[in-house]
C-alpha cells in the first residue's frame, strides 16, 4: 500500500524560509508590508515544498473565492453548437486564468434554470459575474442584483434597471452594420435584404437599427427575423426569395445565418455574388473562410470582448477589496470597433 505524504503546511514553509508564519500567510495572501527580500524568501520556499494555500483558509482572509461565475442566458444545445461562446469563453477563461480565478459555468434554458443560478449567487460561492447573451425580459440582472454581485455584462444593457451603472461589454453592432450596407450599396446593389438575429437581443435590435439608419424606407418585406442559427439563416432565405425574388444583396446578422442563406440561395441557382452579394457579421473565420464563396463579413473581436469583461470585473473586485472609496471611477460600458472584411461574397 502506498503511503501518504503529508501536504506541506504554512508552518512548514516558514521554517523553510526562516519568516513567521504570519509573514508566510500575507505573501501567500498577497497582502502588503513584507520586504521583498523576505517574500522572495517565502515564495522560493512554496516552490521548493510545493505548498499550496488552503482556499477555505485563504477565503477568511482575503473575503475572495477566487471564482467566477460565467452566466449564458442560453439552452446547452445552443451554446455549445455556436463558435462564438467558445471564442467569448475562450477569451475569458484566459484572463481569469491568468490571476488564478476559477470559471465556474452556468448555463440557462428555463425558470427552473433562473431560480437555480439565484440560489448559488446567493450563496456565496462565487465572487462575482460575467453574463452574455441576455434577452430583454431575462430575470437574471434583478436575480443578480439581489445577490449583491459585481457583475459585468456582455452586450449593451436593455431591460428595467439597466443603464447607469451597469458595467459591459458591447461591439459597435449598429455602426458595423451600416458599414455592412453601405458597402453593399458601394457594389450597386439595391435590393438589400437583412436577416435579422433574435429581436429580443440588443446585438441584433442595434444591428437591424444600423441597416434602417442607410437603407431608409426599404420594403418591410425585405427584413426577416432570425435567432442567430443556420437553420435560421436557411428559412429566412427561402422567405425573402418567396417574397421578392428580385432581391440583389442579403445582410445577415450573423456568419451562422449568412452561411445558411448560402445554401439556399445555391440551391435556388442564384450565383454569389454575381446575381445575390452576400454578407455576415462577426468574422468566424472557420465559417466565414470555408463558405462557398468565402464570406465577406463584419469582424468583432469576440474573444477580446472576453477578455475585457473578465478585466474589468477583476478590477472591480480588487478595488472592492483594498478600496471600496475607488469605485466610483470605474467605466460603464465599453463599445469596442468592428471592421468590414471583404472576401468573395461580396
Amino acid at each position: 500500500m502506498t503511503e501518504t505524504v503529508p501536504r506541506p503546511t504554512l508552518e512548514a514553509v516558514a521554517a523553510r524560509a526562516g519568516v513567521s508564519r504570519a509573514t508566510v500567510s500575507r505573501v501567500v495572501n498577497g497582502a502588503d508590508g513584507v520586504r521583498e527580500p523576505l517574500a522572495e524568501r517565502v515564495r522560493r520556499a512554496v516552490e521548493e515544498l510545493g505548498y499550496v494555500p488552503n482556499q477555505a483558509a485563504r477565503s477568511l482572509v482575503t473575503k475572495r473565492h477566487d471564482a467566477v461565475a460565467v452566466i449564458v442566458a442560453e439552452p446547452e444545445t445552443r451554446v455549445f453548437a455556436d463558435p462564438f461562446f467558445a471564442r467569448q469563453l475562450r477569451g475569458i477563461s484566459k484572463e481569469l486564468t491568468a490571476h488564478d480565478n476559477q470559471l465556474v459555468l452556468l448555463l440557462t434554458e428555463d425558470r427552473d434554470d433562473h431560480a437555480r443560478v439565484g440560489r448559488y449567487l446567493a450563496g456565496g460561492h462565487v465572487d462575482g459575474a460575467l453574463v452574455f447573451s441576455l434577452h430583454i425580459d431575462d430575470p437574471l440582472p434583478e436575480l443578480i442584483q439581489r445577490a449583491g454581485l459585481p457583475t459585468v455584462f456582455g452586450g449593451r444593457p436593455d431591460w428595467s434597471g439597466g443603464g447607469k451603472g451597469v458595467v459591459y461589454v458591447d461591439s459597435d453592432n449598429r455602426g458595423g452594420a451600416r458599414d455592412a450596407v453601405r458597402h453593399l450599396l458601394g457594389l450597386g446593389r439595391s435590393r438589400i435584404a437583412h436577416i435579422t438575429g433574435a429581436l429580443d437581443q440588443t446585438s441584433a435590435a442595434d444591428r437591424l437599427d444600423g441597416f434602417r439608419d442607410v437603407m431608409v424606407g426599404a420594403d418591410p418585406r425585405l427584413v426577416v427575423e432570425g435567432d442567430f442559427t443556420p437553420a435560421a439563416g436557411e428559412r429566412a432565405m427561402r422567405e425573402l426569395l418567396g417574397r421578392c425574388p428580385g432581391l440583389d444583396a442579403v445582410f445577415a446578422a450573423n456568419d451562422l445565418m449568412a452561411a445558411g442563406a448560402l445554401r439556399v440561395l445555391r440551391e435556388h441557382g442564384r450565383r454569389v455574388p454575381d446575381d445575390v452579394a452576400v454578407v455576415g457579421f462577426d468574422d468566424m473565420l472557420p465559417i466565414a473562410e470555408q463558405t462557398d464563396p468565402p464570406l465577406t463579413t463584419v469582424r468583432q473581436d469576440i474573444e477580446e470582448m472576453g477578455r475585457l469583461m473578465a478585466r474589468l470585473l477583476l478590477r472591480d473586485l480588487d478595488r472592492t477589496t483594498s478600496a471600496p472609496e475607488d469605485a466610483g471611477g470605474a467605466p460603464s460600458g465599453v463599445v469596442l470597433p468592428t471592421t468590414l472584411v471583404r472576401r468573395a461574397s461580396a
